[in-house]
């Protein structure tokens, strides 16, 4: 649960950044400050640490897709088919 709800604060913190980013780029035009340049630098940040959180959760087990379309996942799920002579 704990994961889930790091990955749920990096993504609206990802949004933030961006969020900010575009506020920085409308706001700085024509001049030398780095603001923009700072908020895609946070971003990048926070989403590569995004990606490697969820890339944790699925190789230590804590997520699991639940996709009913993963039938090679999920073999237990999939319903055995019937040959029609029932």
């Amino acid at each position: 649960m704990l994961l889930k709800f790091i990955i749920v604060i990096l993504f609206l913190a990802v949004l933030a950044s961006l969020s900010s980013g575009l506020y920085f780029l409308m706001k700085d035009v024509g001049n030398s400050r780095r603001r923009t340049l700072y908020a895609l630098g946070v971003r990048v940040t926070l989403a590569s640490l995004l990606v490697a959180t969820i890339v944790y959760g699925f190789a230590s087990g804590k997520l699991r897709s639940t996709a009913p379309w993963d039938r090679q996942l999920h073999p237990e799920q999939v319903a055995p088919i019937s040959s029609g002579d029932e």
